[in-house]
């Protein structure tokens, strides 16, 4: 953990040790959330509770995307009322608020997780099924 890394260069010069998925919690229904659990294998790389802040805040968002209201039933009946053209010049909701998740997991990787050897993946690439992370080794990086 002394190491700290760029994202670019995990990407380009790290060799993948091994991976963490956090999976989806259906113990809401069927909402877009993922377990808060905390990995053992990320016990020696991040801290906790910066962990579970990253999985509430992805949590919170897909909860947001989900939300109903007026703007979306207004979405809609718009859609529907244009035969779905609308959205051809127009971003729903939940693609503005995707979008929004993945700033987020870009800010996150280059902040807190590439620094720790670690890079988070978009659940959307992954079908919301899980969070992916990959853990990558030190000792490829510190040979350059």
């Amino acid at each position: 953990m002394a190491e700290t890394h760029s994202l670019q260069d995990l990407r380009q010069q790290a060799a993948i040790a091994s991976k963490v998925f956090i999976q989806r919690d259906y113990t809401s229904g069927t909402i877009c959330k993922f377990q808060t659990k905390f990995p053992s294998e990320l016990e020696a790389r991040i801290e906790k509770q910066q962990f579970e802040e990253t999985i509430q805040t992805l949590n919170n968002l897909y909860a947001e995307a989900e939300k109903l209201g007026g703007k979306s039933y207004l979405e809609g009946c718009l859609a529907c009322l244009t035969a779905y053209t609308i959205f051809l010049c127009m971003e729903t909701h939940y693609e503005k608020v995707l979008k929004k998740i993945a700033k987020y997991i870009q800010e996150q990787n280059e902040k807190v997780y590439a620094p720790l050897g670690l890079l988070l993946t978009d659940p959307i690439e992954r079908g919301l099924r899980v969070v992916e992370i990959t853990i990558f080794e030190d000792r490829s990086i510190g040979s350059r």
